[in-house]
């Protein structure tokens, strides 16, 4: 063995930390990036209120643009659960957080 290799009291080389911690640092990451459903509905409650505003203020046209645009992006996001194999509920899940899950980070 070079001198380079770290041991353990055993005299047994040490796994390489990076190895050893990368399952715990994806779950973290994993954790830390993910959005609960709670987040969706207020993304959802925002975009609607957003749609009421504009058809109230603006033009019904741009309040049923705005509202086909989300309505695109959920199906396209059903569409992309449905092509990795999630069936049921867990695809509708998480097309709905996919579309509206960014309401997690307009709250305090």
């Amino acid at each position: 063995m070079t001198g380079s290799a770290d041991f353990d009291g055993d005299g047994a080389v040490a796994e390489y930390r990076s190895v050893r911690d990368a399952p715990v640092d994806r779950r973290s990451v994993r954790r830390a990036m993910s959005v609960d459903v709670r987040g969706a509905h207020i993304g959802l409650v925002a975009t609607a209120m957003a749609v009421v505003v504009v058809a109230t203020l603006g033009s019904l046209g741009w309040a049923w643009t705005i509202a086909g645009c989300f309505g695109a992006w959920y199906s396209m996001a059903l569409l992309v659960a449905r092509l990795r194999d999630w069936r049921g509920w867990n695809a509708v899940r998480r097309a709905y957080v996919a579309t509206f899950g960014w309401g997690d980070y307009i709250t305090p």
